[in-house]
């Protein structure tokens, strides 16, 4: 049977988080923004779009504190029955994205060096 995969969609705040990273990484030249997006395109979009599930599922982080368990909460109740909200760790980044009926959802990507992603802009 074919797989029927969607296309990925990239939302707003991927592309700002692109924008971003393209400031940041300018210190170390522009092939280092170059080689990232290379790297996503060519790579990573395209596993990911295929082995969905690749990421580990980000609800399931170890919960240690009251404002997180609370943003967690709030957090799920944007996701419809069936989503999984995952992150997938490559080089030195990290990609928030949602699997949602055999769709990909970018929602945000980030390096490691970065401070933390805000999920109120893709909501």
């Amino acid at each position: 049977m074919a797989d029927r995969r969607r296309a990925p969609v990239f939302t707003e705040n991927f592309s700002l988080n692109l924008d971003a990273l393209r400031l940041f990484l300018e210190p170390e030249g522009r092939a280092a923004f170059e080689r990232l997006l290379d790297r996503l395109f060519d790579d990573i979009v395209p596993m990911l779009c295929r082995y969905s599930q690749s990421g580990r599922l980000f609800l399931e982080h170890p919960i240690r504190s009251i404002e997180a368990r609370s943003l967690s909460r709030k957090l799920k109740t944007f996701l419809k029955k069936g989503d999984e909200l995952r992150e997938f760790i490559v080089d030195d980044y990290l990609i928030l994205y949602l699997d949602r009926n055999r769709q990909v959802i970018f929602l945000s990507i980030k390096h490691h060096r970065q401070l933390s992603f805000d999920l109120r802009r893709f909501w």
